[in-house]
This record gives structure tokens, C-alpha cells and sequence, in this order.
């Protein structure tokens, strides 16, 4: 570890009192579970598996099936990454991009009601990339060693 990088447990320390921290990253490993195994189970894989709904959906949106696969990819990686503590970070970050896109098609295309949940996981996914900055950071910075070789 180099000079300039500073553990996660030190910065979550230093920004929270004695205790916190440790309580908020719990409370967030929960989240986190749950909105993978939401991810995973009651997104991802109904679309992939080609659910009468999911099909219509994607059929109401109006860009192809091929849309429903990608979709489901993506939703399915970013539910493996987040529970990953190393990558949760930069999962939750792409989960945002994700969310928004969601809010986007429910707003304008779907039932705008139902943008709330999209928003309210984006807000969860936004406490997750910040309280894992630290480890997003250092996968970031190992990565552009990695290419520098």
C-alpha cells in the first residue's frame, strides 16, 4: 500500500463516530444482499428465462428482445459484483447508470408511478459506491497499472 492510499476502515473512521461506521457498513451489507438477490432472482433471470411479462415489456418498450437479454446481463452481473466487496463499489455505480435508465422507461414509456422504486435503489446503490470508494479505487488503480505494462 502506497502513501497516498488510505484503508476503507480508516477513512470510514475518521468521517464517523467510534461505532458507526462498523453499524453502517452492516446496514448496508443488508441492503446490498437483498438488492442482489432482488436483482438476480426477481429481474435478471425472468428476463433471461423469457417470461411471458418480461417479453411484454420489452415489447412495449419498443427496442427488441435483444434489449431483454442485455438488460438481464447487466442486472445479473452488477447482482454478483455488488456482493463481491472489491467490486461492490464500482457495481453499484454502474447499477446507478442502470436505475436511471429504469426511471427513464417507466417516466416515459411504462407507468410513471412506478419510477419511485427505481429511484429508491439508485439512492441505495449511491450509499454503497460511497461508503466502498476505498476498494473501487485501488481495483481502479490496479487496473491502470495493469495496462500500463
Amino acid at each position: 500500500m502506497t502513501a497516498t492510499q488510505i484503508p476503507a476502515t480508516v477513512t470510514a473512521a475518521a468521517t464517523a463516530p467510534p461505532g458507526t461506521a462498523a453499524c453502517l457498513r452492516k446496514v448496508l451489507w443488508g441492503a446490498q444482499i437483498y438488492l442482489a438477490a432482488f436483482l438476480f432472482f426477481a429481474s435478471a433471470l425472468p428476463k433471461l428465462a423469457g417470461q411471458a411479462t418480461a417479453v411484454e415489456t420489452f415489447t412495449e418498450i419498443g427496442w427488441g428482445q435483444w434489449f431483454r437479454y442485455v438488460t438481464g446481463i447487466v442486472e445479473a452481473a452488477g447482482a454478483i459484483a455488488l456482493v463481491i466487496p472489491r467490486l461492490a463499489g464500482l457495481a453499484a455505480i454502474g447499477l446507478i447508470g442502470l436505475m436511471g435508465g429504469a426511471v427513464l422507461t417507466q417516466i416515459l414509456v411504462l407507468e410513471p408511478a412506478w419510477a419511485l422504486l427505481p429511484i429508491a435503489y439508485a439512492v441505495v446503490f449511491a450509499a454503497v459506491a460511497r461508503d466502498r470508494r476505498a476498494e473501487s479505487s485501488q481495483v481502479l488503480h490496479s487496473l491502470r497499472d495493469t495496462l500500463k505494462r
